[in-house]
C-alpha cells in the first residue's frame, strides 16, 4: 500500500489529507446526528403531555436540562406562550434558521471533498502523463516497459480520487437526507406545541 502511495506522485498527499478530513467529519456527523440526541424523548413527552397553564413551568424546567434545536425551539415557544400565535411562529422561524446551521455543520465540506477528490486525482494523472511524454521524448516509444509503468503510476491518482470521492458523496447524501428528516421532525413537534398553546389560550 505504501509503495502504491509513493508511486502515485505528489497529488497523493492532498488526496490523503482530503480523505482524513472527510473521515473525521463523517464520524463527527454520525455521532452528532443520532436521532435520540436531536429528537430527545423527554422533550417529546413534554410536547405530547402539554395541556394546561400548569404545564408551562414544568416543561421549561425539562427543556433547560437539554441543549439542541428541539429543546431550544420548545423553550422559546413556552417562554412566549402569552404572545399571539403568529408572533410565536415568527420567533420559532428565526431560532430555527440558527439551529439548522448546527445540523448542517460540515456537510458543505463533505460535498466539496466529494467533488474535488476525483479532480485532484485527474490532475495527478495529467502530471504523470506529462512525465510519460518526457520519457518518450528522451528514450523514444520503444521503451514499452518504462511507458507502461509510467502510465500505470499516472492512473493511480485517478483511482485514489474516485476511491475517496464516491464514498464521501454517498456519506454527504446520507447526512443531507437525515438532516432534512430531523428538521421536519423538529418542525412537527414545535408546531404541535404552538397549536396546543393556542388551544389552551382559547379555553381560558
Amino acid at each position: 500500500m505504501l509503495e502504491l502511495f509513493e508511486r502515485g506522485g505528489i497529488m497523493m498527499y492532498p488526496l490523503l489529507f482530503a480523505s482524513v478530513v472527510a473521515l473525521i467529519f463523517i464520524i463527527e456527523r454520525a455521532m452528532a446526528l443520532r436521532k435520540r440526541k436531536i429528537i430527545i424523548p423527554e422533550i417529546i413527552s413534554v410536547v405530547e403531555n402539554f395541556a394546561t397553564e400548569k404545564d408551562v413551568e414544568f416543561a421549561k424546567n425539562i427543556c433547560t436540562k437539554y441543549s439542541g434545536p428541539l429543546p431550544n425551539l420548545i423553550n422559546i415557544a413556552l417562554e412566549n406562550s402569552t404572545l399571539p400565535k403568529a408572533e410565536i411562529r415568527e420567533l420559532l422561524e428565526d431560532q430555527g434558521r440558527q439551529d439548522i446551521r448546527s445540523l448542517e455543520k460540515g456537510l458543505g465540506l463533505l460535498e466539496t471533498i466529494a467533488a474535488i477528490a476525483p479532480l485532484m486525482g485527474l490532475l495527478g494523472t495529467v502530471i504523470g502523463m506529462i512525465q510519460v511524454f518526457a520519457v518518450i521524448k528522451e528514450q523514444g516509444v520503444g521503451q514499452t516497459a518504462a511507458l507502461s509503468g509510467g502510465i500505470s503510476e499516472a492512473l493511480l491518482t485517478t483511482v485514489a480520487g474516485l476511491f475517496i470521492g464516491i464514498p464521501v458523496l454517498m456519506a454527504y447524501n446520507y447526512f443531507s437526507s437525515k438532516t432534512e428528516s430531523l428538521i421536519l421532525d423538529i418542525e412537527k413537534y414545535a408546531n404541535t406545541l404552538v397549536q396546543k398553546i393556542h388551544k389552551m389560550k382559547n379555553m381560558e
